[in-house]
């Protein structure tokens, strides 16, 4: 595979980021439904496309090393904002998601 452009990057990036950000607010949603197969199934989906925006991320960074040079614009930073942004979200909605599931397992009881 040849060097892909940076801004098919960066974009790949956003786009990648927003669909893991969309995932993993539906798993919450199925989550306040007490509906956690389906919560399970739509964090895979993000831990999946987030794996996409990280392999962007370093197919990115490996060019660089390799001496293609690309000029810092705002659309990087932006990707870079939406993709850290991403993550975090992501981190705290599954604490609340396992949170959720003990307070159902806890009423079940």
């Amino acid at each position: 595979m040849g060097i892909i452009v940076a801004d098919q990057i960066i974009m790949g990036l956003i786009l990648n980021a927003g669909d893991a950000k969309q995932h993993i607010y539906q798993a919450l949603e199925y989550a306040k439904k007490g509906e956690f197969t389906q919560s399970e199934e739509e964090i895979e989906l993000a831990d999946e496309a987030l794996l996409e925006a990280h392999n962007l991320q370093t197919q990115f960074l490996a060019q660089e090393a390799g001496g293609t040079k690309t000029e810092i614009t705002a659309l990087f930073v932006h990707s870079q904002d939406h993709l850290m942004t991403t993550i975090t979200e992501i981190n705290l909605i599954k604490e609340i998601i396992d949170l959720r599931k003990e307070l159902r397992a806890k009423k079940d009881k």
